[in-house]
């Protein structure tokens, strides 16, 4: 059965049904805690328990590590983009760790970005290195995938699009949040990523809400390719992309086709006026609520809540 790990300032805790107990651990990174599993094991069957919403959580992976993701990995997504799901490549980019925040933190928009965009993400969280020329099969991935986590890839489209900057667009500071749980997974049960279930909610309304089904490169071809050039080591997180229904949209196939005519500055300068119009991005005081869960409950997540505020 799964473990759901929780960090504070001071401590680590797994969440039981009757609240959280403390895991005697000197770990304070999520490697080392990572390595202390029998300590994880020893809290799961702890009876000292305060309740979990009395604990101020914050991001249970902790930085520096790597932090990769994969760009346009949903079907709904890919569509939503103005691309061909038959046709996308396996593609990766690359974020800061220090731009990691908790589970409840505020999402903070830096002045000038104009367009604020969410994409909640299902987390991989490494438990040993994965060196570069490695060889994994479908047998022994959990071996590598030592836990998940909610993210949500937070995106400065003005700074990403035009600039081609996805690393400065989305690596402000509380881009991602990441949260609250760190579910640790026993044998067998990474066989039920596939059930997993994705939804975000703005202010109560559902934005997006999909499954692993629609997901394009699964965690087992992702790694395989990976391995050829990233060494990932314990406690590093990669990110495996988000469905449709973000606020960001690819303009109808005639504007596409006039744009491309354009100069670029033209093309932008139009292409973000009409998008300035757009309700669905992020707005000041804006609350962003994010769950992963598999239909059962067997796996879950937990709930991400955040508000959004403008600097």
């Amino acid at each position: 059965m799964s473990i759901s790990v929780l960090r504070t300032d001071d401590a680590w805790w797994v969440q039981t049904p009757e609240g959280a107990v403390k895991v005697d651990t000197d770990a304070v990174t999520t490697a080392e805690l990572l390595a202390d599993r029998s300590s994880v094991e020893a809290a799961r069957k702890g009876t000292d328990t305060v309740p979990v919403e009395t604990l101020q959580l914050i991001s249970p992976v902790t930085a520096p590590c790597r932090v990769v993701a994969q760009m346009t990995n949903f079907v709904s997504h890919v569509k939503d983009s103005g691309m061909n799901p038959e046709t996308v490549p396996l593609t990766f980019f690359r974020k800061s760790s220090g731009s990691i925040s908790g589970p409840t933190d505020d999402i903070v928009k830096p002045a000038h970005v104009k367009l604020l965009d969410y994409e909640i993400e299902i987390g991989l969280v490494f438990g040993k290195t994965l060196a570069v020329g490695t060889e994994i099969n479908s047998s022994d991935i959990a071996d590598y995938i030592a836990g998940l986590v909610i993210t949500n890839d937070v995106s400065a489209r003005d700074v990403q699009l035009p600039k081609t900057q996805f690393y400065e667009g989305k690596s402000y500071p509380t881009f991602p949040p990441v949260g609250p749980v760190l579910l640790l997974l026993e044998a067998g049960e990474f066989a039920r990523f596939s059930d997993l279930g994705l939804t975000l909610r703005v202010n109560g309304e559902v934005r997006q809400d999909s499954t692993v089904a629609d997901m394009i490169y699964r965690p087992l071809e992702t790694l395989r390719t990976l391995v050829g050039f990233q060494r990932m080591d314990a406690g590093d997180l990669l990110l495996t992309g988000t469905p449709g229904g973000t606020a960001l949209k690819a303009p109808a196939k005639p504007v596409e086709m006039i744009g491309a005519l354009v100069p670029p500055a033209v093309k932008w300068k139009v292409f973000f006026k009409k998008q300035a119009s757009n309700p669905l991005y992020l707005k000041d005081g804006d609350v962003v609520e994010l769950s992963v869960s598999t239909p059962d409950g067997a796996l879950d997540l937990g709930i991400q809540r955040t508000t959004v505020r403008y600097a």
